[in-house]
């Protein structure tokens, strides 16, 4: 038999071909059953965060300007005999319903996408998965959704898997978190979104000029303070604060403008001084967004060449981000030795399907590749970001 196809996750999966087996053994799996895997990136933020929530946009409009990176949520589903439901992440559940799962982004994406026992659920991280500041829960639940749907073979657009990512993570489960996340998790990129006061989302999607996706990645780095935080208690604080803190939220959002103008002209540089400007009002918004020992870490960063940064996430600790030209980087790395560096690039892809099992008659053919329902979603993502009105 030859070895199976590389895929990114393929040590996590199971390998089966010349599987046959009855429709009528897998009762309440959908009748296309198949083994589904998708990959959702991780972001990072540049300017405008904490107006993506509803608070502050209702009133107000929000502005922010973010980019996914290369670096991953997967999420593996597959059908099993039994009516069981099987959820493994960094601990396992076995449970009858749906009803009595513990973790609430998996049951929550189950009753929307209408997917009730004979399955499996395993998910996987690049990074640590909670209090790391990239956004990993949201793109946890846009990768779910993408999942669930593709594997009951159904096609979904980078703006239904962003908002229904949202209604589940801030409607139903109560975070009080904003919504980027969720929209640049689904749609990829470089992408500047205006959340306004009705609720709907524009997209504008930066073209994937070489030039541009290049010389951005060469230019940010990523360090990892070591520490992990629970984002809850700074982000609703910070919610609760926005009428005190309209003003700082102002600036916030016109430096996401900044953001925006400078990536139209190539002029990448101001994305230094953007960075440190939105670091300077962040730390206003909430007592715990920083500390000493990420003040010093950020200070060195400076002293040795760096242009800007900022804490991504709500802060307090998770990964700082870096805006340093690549003559100075090598100064950046030694100042800050004691912290580990994480690469990255920005992904020009939002969430995809990467791997699936067709079944050809009563035998399971594993296919490798992107599914079809991949490029037309992608093709549903350009025309919705063309659709974009300030």
């Amino acid at each position: 038999m030859a070895s199976p196809p590389a895929c990114p996750v393929w040590h996590n999966c199971r390998y089966r071909t010349g599987w046959e087996v009855h429709a009528s053994s897998l009762p309440r799996s959908p009748p296309n059953k198949k083994m589904i895997v998708s990959q959702t990136p991780l972001r990072i933020s540049f300017a405008g965060g904490a107006t993506d929530f509803a608070r502050y946009y209702r009133e107000h409009e929000g502005l922010v300007v973010s980019a996914a990176i290369d670096k991953y949520i997967y999420v593996i589903v597959s059908p099993r005999f039994d009516d069981l439901i099987y959820v493994s992440y960094s601990k396992k559940e076995i449970v009858q319903k749906v009803s009595d799962l513990q973790h609430e982004l998996v049951r929550e994406a189950l009753v929307r996408t209408g997917i009730q026992a004979a399955v499996e659920i395993t998910m996987l991280a690049d990074v640590p998965s909670e209090g790391s500041g990239l956004g990993s829960s949201s793109s946890l639940v846009v990768g779910l959704l993408h999942a669930l749907y593709g594997y009951k073979g159904e096609l979904v657009t980078a703006e239904q898997l962003a908002r229904e990512a949202c209604e589940i993570e801030i409607e139903l489960c109560g975070k009080p978190i904003g919504k980027q996340d969720q929209y640049i998790a689904a749609y990829g990129g470089i992408c500047e979104f205006r959340f306004r006061k009705d609720d709907s989302v524009g997209v504008r999607r930066f073209q994937r000029r070489p030039e541009l996706f290049h010389n951005l990645s060469s230019q940010i780095l990523l360090f990892y303070t070591g520490r992990t935080r629970k984002s809850a208690a700074i982000l609703a604080v910070q919610d609760g604060r926005t009428e005190i803190n309209v003003k700082q939220l102002h600036s916030l959002k016109a430096l996401a403008g900044r953001t925006g103008e400078a990536l139209d002209r190539g002029r990448l540089w101001e994305l230094g001084r953007v960075l440190h400007d939105g670091w300077t009002l962040k730390r206003e918004l909430a007592d715990g967004i920083s500390n000493p020992e990420i003040e010093e870490m950020y200070q060195k960063a400076l002293a040795a060449g760096a242009l800007g940064g900022k804490i991504c996430g709500a802060g307090g600790g998770g990964f700082l981000l870096l805006y340093c030209h690549p003559a100075h980087q090598q100064a950046v790395r030694k100042a800050l030795e004691d912290y580990r560096e994480l690469p990255i690039s920005v992904e020009p892809d939002g969430s995809k399907i990467i791997f699936q099992q067709r079944r050809v008659g009563h035998q399971l053919v594993e296919c490798p590749v992107e599914l079809e329902v991949a490029s037309l979603a992608g093709e549903q993502q350009r025309n919705a970001a063309n659709s974009f009105e300030p």
